[in-house]
């Protein structure tokens, strides 16, 4: 009796122990099953991806085809041109006075601008990079009149919204130093509008949704790219 009450607390941290493994076990496994059912957590890649990339594809494009390119994808050479230093300062100082001449204005004048000019300025932006290539923009040049008054009556209603019930009081009274709002006279002014668009996905000879990848960014990268040419 005496052993056994000597054996007694050697037992009992053997079940402890035993228990203790057994538990580890049941929730590694639980841990595996539980990873294999979810996707690998990207944070980095989601949260840069809420701007419309994450749109849920048909069932059939679910498999890791490739969307719509030959494997072998012709390639426009590179040629680079190359200056001395004293070039490439010179071109640099110059091309920064050029941009450093741009304004963020709310009046524009009414005088002509040849069409040819806008149609190059869009081309320039074409060349921006773009996820995967993808090249997810639509510029679209309104001239006549009745419809950019028209999109001027759209743009105001948003604005006016954004005014008084989107953006914070801060963000508001900063842009009353600017003495901005929601008025826009100038997009009837303008000779032309040009409207970007963003496209969220686009569709392959087959009809099936393409993923166009980073399209927010990209998008914005070309604005900065047509703000430029048109300066």
């Amino acid at each position: 009796m005496a052993l056994f009450s000597s054996l007694t607390p050697v037992f009992i941290a053997i079940i402890c122990v035993l228990i203790g493994v057994i538990m580890k076990k049941t929730n590694g496994e639980k841990e595996k099953r539980d990873t294999k059912s979810k996707h690998p957590s990207r944070p980095w890649v989601d949260e840069d991806l809420k701007d419309g990339t994450d749109h849920p594809l048909e069932e059939e494009e679910g498999d890791e085809e490739w969307q719509g390119l030959e494997e072998n994808v012709a390639h426009v050479p590179f040629t680079g041109e190359r200056y001395s230093e004293a070039e490439m300062i010179k071109r640099s100082q110059t091309f920064y006075e050029l941009l450093n001449k741009r304004r963020s204005v709310r009046f524009l004048s009414d005088e002509p601008v040849p069409r040819e000019v806008i149609d190059n300025v869009i081309r320039t932006a074409g060349t921006s990079p773009s996820g995967a290539h993808t090249e997810p923009w639509t510029f679209v040049v309104v001239q006549d009149p009745d419809l950019k008054h028209k999109i001027r009556e759209i743009v105001e209603e948003e604005e006016e919204v954004n005014y008084k019930k989107r953006m914070g009081d801060r963000w508001v009274n900063d842009l009353k130093r600017l003495r901005t709002n929601w008025i826009k006279e100038y997009l009837d002014t303008a000779p032309y509008l040009i409207l970007i668009f963003k496209q969220v996905y686009g569709r392959l000879p087959n009809g099936k949704k393409k993923t166009h990848y980073y399209n927010e960014i990209s998008v914005s990268i070309a604005c900065g790219i047509l703000l430029a040419a048109l300066q």
